[in-house]
């Protein structure tokens, strides 16, 4: 598994709020592994609070 993965963005994978740049579940698949940040979208059920996945 490579952490250092570039993927392409492509239409669908993020949205801007608050200025900030959000990855989307779709974004987060097609990466195709968990980087631990807690994201919002994160498919993979990571809870940042515990450092566990559920």
């Amino acid at each position: 598994m490579s952490f250092n993965k570039n993927v392409p963005l492509e239409e669908g994978d993020y949205y801007i709020e608050n200025g900030y740049r959000v990855f989307t579940k779709q974004y987060h698949l097609k990466r195709g592994y968990c980087c631990k940040s807690g994201c919002r979208h994160c498919p993979y059920g990571y809870d940042k609070k515990t450092d566990t996945f559920k």
